[in-house]
C-alpha cells in the first residue's frame, strides 16, 4: 500500500522581511529612512510632519505606501519602489545554509511573498491591498491556490499574525520566543523551527522508512 503523508500541512507561507532574514540586517531601519526621505523630497510634506504621518499611514493602512496612494498623492510606483527599495543595503544579506537545509528538507510546498496587491480598501479607499487586512490574505490563497486550514504561516509581526489567524492560517511568529493572541507557534529565530514544530518531519520520517520497507520487500528473493 501507497504511504499517505500524515502531516496536517500541505503549504510553508512565509513573510520575506525580517523573517526568513534577520532584523539585525538594517534592511528595514534603512527602508523607513528612504520612506521618510521620499515623502518629504520627492512629495513636498512637511518635514516636521513626515515621521508622525509615516508611523501613521503604516500603522492605518499596513504600508506608507498604500496610506499615501489612499491620501491622494500621486506618484509613479516604480519610482517610489526605486528610492525606497532600490537603495536598500542588500550586501547585507547572506546566505543562510542552515535555514536552507531546513526547507529543503521538507517535501513541503513553500511560498515567500510580500502580502499586497492593486485592489480597495477603507479608511479612505486605497488603491492597494496589503497586510494586516484580511482581504490581501484572502487574494494571496486565490492566486497561490492556498487552503489556509492546512497551511502555516510564518511573519515577525503581531498584527500581521493575528489578522492571519482569523483566516483559518495556523500562525508561527517569528523574533520572539513569547506567545500572543492569535499565535500558535512563537520562534525566537526562524532557524528554531526544527524544535518548534517537530511534527512537521515527523511525516517525512514515516514516508521514509515506509519507502525503505517497500523497497527491501520487494528486492528480497523468495525461495519456493
Amino acid at each position: 500500500m501507497e504511504y499517505q503523508n500524515q502531516s496536517k500541512y500541505e503549504c510553508l507561507l512565509f513573510d520575506v522581511d525580517d523573517t526568513l532574514y534577520p532584523l539585525s540586517s538594517g534592511l528595514s531601519a534603512q527602508c523607513t529612512k528612504n520612506i521618510i526621505e521620499y515623502m518629504g523630497n520627492e512629495l513636498d510634506i512637511d518635514e516636521s510632519k513626515v515621521l508622525e504621518m509615516n508611523g501613521k499611514l503604516y500603522r492605518e493602512y499596513g504600508t506608507s505606501m498604500a496610506g499615501l496612494r489612499a491620501f491622494g498623492y500621486d506618484f509613479d510606483y516604480d519610482n517610489y519602489h526605486s528610492f525606497v527599495h532600490g537603495r536598500l543595503p542588500y550586501e547585507n544579506l547572506k546566505p543562510d545554509p542552515v535555514l536552507r537545509s531546513l526547507l529543503h528538507s521538507l517535501p513541503i510546498r513553500k511560498v515567500g511573498s510580500v502580502i499586497g496587491y492593486e485592489n480597495d480598501s477603507e479608511l479612505p479607499e486605497s488603491p492597494i491591498v496589503c497586510k494586516p487586512f484580511e482581504n490581501a490574505f484572502q487574494q494571496a490563497f486565490k492566486l497561490a491556490n492556498i487552503n489556509p486550514r492546512k497551511t502555516l504561516f510564518f511573519d515577525d509581526s503581531i498584527r500581521n499574525i493575528q489578522t492571519s489567524k482569523l483566516t483559518g492560517l495556523t500562525t508561527v511568529l517569528v523574533g520572539s520566543s513569547q506567545r500572543k493572541t492569535g499565535v500558535d507557534y512563537a520562534l525566537e529565530s526562524i532557524h528554531n523551527i526544527r524544535e518548534a514544530l517537530p511534527e512537521l518531519w515527523e511525516g517525512v520520517s514515516k514516508s521514509l522508512n515506509v519507502s525503505l520497507s517497500q523497497k527491501i520487500a520487494m528486492e528480497t528473493p523468495v525461495e519456493a
